[in-house]
């Protein structure tokens, strides 16, 4: 290891904070692990082992108060088990997040688990499936205000999903209609002032414009950006468009087969990407100024997860891999600024 790695390299992420201060939204140790197995006859007759899938393993990462973190990375690296996670569709196979403070899964559970619901909303991918088509906008809207009594009355509760889809770029009179009536950009705007009815301090957001036109995207993401600056929102934004997470972020966190790899302010990270992984995905992006030059795919495969590489899991794709890669875990540790999972970083040898 050099003298220059040594000398920048801190404890691991995961430990606690020294200061007093606290984030609004910190996940230690994250992780959610699926039986897949075949049924326990099949297992029998075939002489078959239990199989399980690691979709998130050890993700650790906070998130302050009306800031954005996006994760990236392929598909089924679990970007979107953290973000059922946090949200309390899933519960943790081990790890913690904690929510202003307090453990969010534990309140979830507990007799008071509604107000932190409320606090914490979700926008999901396909607004063509996320909305009931048998129902009008004005019930879809108000499902949550009812839901926790935000509105005392049917007219109340109408005055308020009036105001939520003037907020997000639509007409009050939209709120007679039903979701086939509407554009795909204009279904996301509904699911957009679906989450925002029970004036939420954080949202997930699980690629809410991968299903939209590029223009379109644009628009959202702007509607997005704009309430989050009059709301002072949290923001998780998943996605793997990373022309959407330099417009949308304040912090990134690149993740592979379910660890996040590099964790990095966006300005850091597009400039000087650390880990080979999160330099692979940047230099598959088309650049405008470099129309002569050959773009580099994203090489190799991401491996079975069911039976993923020992030591770093990127190693079979990285062109910087030793025997120390092939044989022992990185840990995601503080260098160079950033934080990174990278026995390549770590001893200077990128």
């Amino acid at each position: 290891m050099s003298a220059e790695a040594t000398a920048v390299m801190q404890a691991p992420a995961h430990a606690a904070p020294a200061q007093d201060h606290q984030p609004l939204v910190r996940a230690e140790g994250l992780a959610k692990t699926f039986d897949v197995s075949p049924p326990w006859l099949n297992r029998v007759l075939e002489r078959k082992p239990r199989q399980l899938l690691r979709a998130v393993d050890d993700a650790t990462f906070s998130i302050e108060k009306g800031q954005t973190l996006a994760l990236v990375g392929e598909s089924g690296c679990g970007k979107s088990t953290v973000a059922r996670l946090l949200v309390g569709l899933y519960e943790p196979t081990r790890g913690s997040f904690y929510f202003g403070g307090q453990d969010a899964h534990a309140g979830f559970k507990g007799k008071n688990g509604h107000h932190l619901r409320r606090s914490v909303q979700m926008i999901f991918q396909d607004p063509y499936a996320s909305l009931n088509p048998r129902w009008k906008v004005a019930d879809i809207i108000a499902e949550p205000l009812h839901e926790h009594g935000m509105a005392k009355s049917d007219a109340e509760a109408r005055e308020r999903v009036g105001e939520l889809l003037q907020s997000v770029g639509l007409s009050p009179a939209d709120m007679a209609k039903y979701p086939h009536q509407f554009s795909g950009g204009q279904r996301q705007r509904i699911s957009i002032a679906r989450a925002l009815a029970t004036a939420p301090e954080f949202l997930v957001c699980d690629e809410p414009t991968s299903a939209l036109d590029v223009s379109v995207q644009a628009q959202v993401l702007n509607i997005m950006k704009n309430l989050q600056r009059e709301r002072g929102l949290t923001y998780l934004f998943i996605s793997h468009n990373l022309a959407v997470v330099r417009h949308v972020s304040d912090q990134v966190g690149v993740m592979y087969l379910g660890r996040i790899v590099e964790l990095a302010p966006k300005h850091q990270l597009f400039a000087q990407p650390q880990h080979p992984y999160t330099r692979m995905l940047l230099d598959a992006i088309p650049k405008m100024h470099d129309t002569g030059r050959a773009r580099t795919p994203v090489q190799g495969e991401v491996p079975n997860p069911l039976n993923p590489p020992s030591g770093c899991t990127f190693h079979p794709r990285c062109p910087h891999a030793n025997a120390r890669c092939k044989a022992e875990r990185p840990a995601l540790l503080h260098l160079r600024g950033v934080q990174v999972a990278c026995h390549a970083v770590e001893e200077g040898r990128i």
